[in-house]
């Protein structure tokens, strides 16, 4: 198996969480918080969607299909257009809201395209290739990409506990 395919199947696997979490919830479960300082299932996966979206995009050269697709019109979030929810306090965090499970699932999914096929046009050598000389050593776009199937597949199997907890709740 090639690293590329590697990759692949773990940006799948992300997938299936994040469907099998979303899918068929209202908007009142999407946007429950267990205490006032957690994390809702929404602003967990637009997290993990943007962070995936900023990246990759960053990475491959293409532009935030966020912006390029309209998702951020769609979604009309009182934050920066450029936010990803990294270092969001509580309060930014229960500013993500959303009114049907189909708007994050619609914005993940087209984010997961771009990914799949960026990543599926990759050479393994192109996994070598520095991207971020900020950092000692550099990144490179194997460990990029692998740092974002890292924190998506956290944040999804985060949002699959809230949905538990909200469940038990019921």
């Amino acid at each position: 198996m090639k690293g590329t395919e590697v990759l692949v199947d773990g940006f799948e696997r992300v997938r299936e969480v994040v469907h099998e979490v979303v899918d068929g919830l209202s908007a009142e479960e999407l946007n429950a918080r267990t205490d006032p300082a957690a994390n809702s299932i929404a602003w967990l996966v637009w997290h993990l969607t943007r962070v995936q979206d900023d990246h990759v995009a960053d990475a491959a050269g293409l532009a935030q299909v966020w912006r390029e697709q309209g998702w951020a019109d769609r979604f009309g979030l009182r934050l920066p257009v450029g936010a990803t929810g990294y270092g969001h306090t509580a309060r930014q965090a229960a500013a993500v809201r959303v009114d049907a499970f189909g708007l994050l699932l619609g914005y993940f999914d087209a984010v997961h395209e771009q990914t799949l096929g960026f990543v599926r046009g990759l050479a393994a050598a192109d996994l070598d290739r520095v991207v971020d000389e900020r950092w000692d050593p550099p990144v490179t776009l194997g460990v990029r990409l692998v740092s974002v199937l890292a924190d998506d597949l956290q944040h999804a199997g985060q949002a699959a506990f809230v949905r538990g907890a909200l469940e038990r709740l019921e």
